[in-house]
């Protein structure tokens, strides 16, 4: 139920690395504990006996020790198109799956449920109950960490509605984001939307307006390298409208929320195209905009790229 977890095991199934996929739970904390910094998931254990955590570094590791299929187009411009979409991923996508998992009453009890059943395999009835309730009771409270609030609902679901379609019609021709491989953004996006299709609500949606991208999460638990990444103008037409919707919603909220952190504020507000959108900024974002704005200082000066970002209204937040 961890789209940071999916996402590093689709890359190690991806790349054929030897791994064993262990789920936490009290039998092995003492464990985990000897390997993790900080309580999340996905935590690696190397063989060498080093921990890794984050999923994007983690990927970044592998990546240098796997370089092969490689997840990064050779082109640069397409590269870190792929990057800001694993960015967008990762902190974005998130938003919109875990605002629904746990706003509405039928995603929080079916959620709370499968959590409480794979904490307890072999549970019985009432202990699963129990522990269903517990779930609830934490995770429901945790809506705010991601701006999920009654008056945001609204705006997030019309997000996720717009973000469906667009991803639908860019995926009725190709496999993938970038062609017939998965790329640094797959891994991202998709272990998000994974997840979103797990639960009532977002199930219904992908099912009914998405078909292209449901097929395209559950291609992305065991991806393959079924051929070349495509090039900028075979993509343009349905992923130019992908990368506007980020300059249109993501990188202004990155902004915000970088502004808020550093001034010291509780809550900051910002326009996204034309509505005002209210939350409590988030920590974590803060450093990785910076690591994605480090990226794009590296590859600023390709003409392809800027033109592209600018097209998408992307530049001003990345400079």
């Amino acid at each position: 139920m961890s789209p940071y977890s999916v996402k590093v095991r689709s890359y190690a199934r991806y790349k054929a690395i030897p791994h064993r996929w262990i789920a936490r739970n009290a039998a092995n904390e003492e464990e985990y504990k000897q390997y993790a910094r900080l309580p999340i998931v996905p935590t690696v254990a190397t063989p060498e006996g080093e921990g890794v955590q984050d999923s994007t570094p983690i990927l970044e590791m592998l990546e240098s020790r796997f370089p092969q299929p490689s997840i990064h187009p050779e082109d640069p411009a397409l590269s870190f198109l792929s990057a800001l979409i694993e960015e967008f991923g990762d902190e974005w996508g998130n938003k919109l799956m875990f605002h629904h998992r746990w706003f509405d009453p039928v995603d929080q009890q079916s959620a709370a449920l499968i959590l409480a059943r794979l904490n307890l395999p072999q549970g019985t009835n009432a202990e699963v109950a129990e522990r269903a309730a517990a779930v609830l009771a934490r995770m429901s409270q945790r809506a705010g960490f991601v701006g999920s609030s009654p008056a945001t609902a609204p705006l997030i679901s019309a997000y996720f509605f717009e973000l469906v379609d667009l991803l639908d019609a860019h995926l009725v021709t190709r496999k993938y984001l970038f062609g017939a491989r998965p790329s640094f953004g797959d891994f991202g996006l998709a272990a998000q939307l994974f997840e979103a299709s797990v639960d009532p609500t977002c199930s219904a949606v992908l099912r009914a307006r998405g078909p292209n991208v449901l097929g395209w999460c559950y291609r992305m638990i065991d991806p393959r390298n079924d051929g070349a990444f495509e090039s900028w103008d075979q993509l343009k037409p349905t992923l130019a409208p992908i990368l506007a919707y980020v300059g249109r919603y993501f990188l202004p909220w990155s902004q915000a929320n970088a502004r808020a952190l550093e001034a010291g504020e509780a809550e900051f507000s910002v326009d996204l195209a034309g509505s005002k959108y209210v939350q409590a900024p988030q920590k974590y974002h803060a450093k990785s905009l910076a690591a994605l704005r480090a990226r794009y200082a590296q590859t600023a000066g390709d003409p392809a790229l800027r033109q592209i970002l600018d097209t998408a209204d992307c530049t001003a937040y990345l400079a």
